[in-house]
């Protein structure tokens, strides 16, 4: 009796597919699941590594020198543009009497015009004949004319004065108009500039270093500032040594010139030549990482981390510790490298 056998595409209950197949359909279906994730834009080109502190305060930098001449600008017009006010309110001050004395002036020839020429001086003539001798009426005449002429020429002086100071008005009224164009030309490319900046400085990132013996230093911290903050910060307790510099003995320039020497940056042990050797921070800026500088002459060197705080090699008889920088006078900050 022939033996009935399964249709080749079926198998037998309970016996399992063969593992080859499900690595075969498997992969199929992966093929085909990341061809609709390529189709639909979801695997992307691996993202470019963002940009460093160094790479951004680059770009930080080229934009201030940009903004700076434009702020020098602004405040170079800003200037001319207050004095120039001043002296149009001066001149104001000035052509005020003359434009009421110039009033007054034309309201008085105005007067004699209108007595003797508009309304005619045939009456008045005629008074003169009947009432006054002839030598009166020709005196009277000759008065009349030299008080018209003397009119006239004070009128006319006082015109020039006025015209002169209104000269002078117009031109610095047209000054004062150019340069107030300019002055918010300059202020908005100020504001353009400045929001360009702050975008940039957004990006900086905020770091946290946990360095052996310090405290957690949080803030913008670039990699070799990171790497001179943990340096140092692992000679807390090694003594100080004049002339030191390390590994085991430090002075307070021998300090920082070990710590920024593991970062790849080269500093003369010599606090004022360090002093020279970094880019100055105002105090407002100081990162960890900075050198903080002491007294006027600039004897004692520590590095900052930030909060007021610092790693440095004090004295003889005190070891590398982390202490407050307020308690001797601060002279400034410096950014190596």
């Amino acid at each position: 009796m022939p033996v009935a056998t399964m249709p080749p595409h079926r198998h037998a209950p309970g016996r399992s597919a063969r593992p080859g197949g499900l690595r075969r359909a498997a992969h199929r279906l992966l093929t085909l699941v990341a061809a609709a994730a390529v189709g639909a834009g979801l695997l992307a080109a691996p993202a470019h590594a963002a940009p460093t502190v160094e790479e951004i305060e680059a770009q930080i930098d080229k934009q201030w020198e940009q903004l700076e001449p434009t702020i020098e600008q602004y405040n170079k017009v800003r200037a001319q543009l207050k004095v120039n006010q001043k002296k149009s309110t001066e001149l104001e001050k000035k052509i005020e009497p003359l434009s009421l004395q110039t009033e007054l002036a034309m309201t008085r020839v105005g007067d004699l015009a209108s007595r003797y020429y508009i309304s005619g001086p045939s009456q008045d003539l005629g008074a003169l004949l009947v009432s006054a001798k002839p030598d009166t009426l020709t005196e009277q005449l000759t008065i009349l004319d030299r008080l018209a002429r003397q009119e006239h020429k004070q009128v006319e002086g006082i015109l020039k004065i006025r015209a002169k100071y209104d000269a002078e008005k117009q031109k610095l009224d047209t000054l004062i108009t150019t340069q107030t164009k300019q002055q918010n030309e300059l202020a908005a490319k100020k504001k353009k500039i400045d929001g360009e900046i702050k975008r940039l400085e957004k990006l900086l990132p905020k770091s946290v270093v946990m360095p052996e013996n310090c405290p957690t230093v949080k803030g913008v911290v670039s990699e070799a500032a990171r790497t001179a903050i943990q340096t140092a910060c692992k000679q807390v307790g090694d003594p100080y040594v004049w002339g030191a510099t390390g590994p085991n003995s430090f002075d307070c320039s021998g300090l920082t010139q070990y710590a920024y020497k593991a970062a790849g940056i080269s500093l003369t042990h010599f606090t004022g030549a360090q002093w020279n050797e970094g880019k100055a921070i105002p105090r407002s800026e100081a990162r960890p990482g900075d050198l903080v500088f002491f007294f006027s002459d600039l004897h004692h060197v520590g590095l900052y981390l930030g909060n007021d705080q610092m790693v440095h090699a004090p004295r003889a008889g005190k070891p590398v510790q982390v202490t407050s920088i307020n308690y001797m006078p601060v002279a400034g900050f410096r950014r190596p490298g």
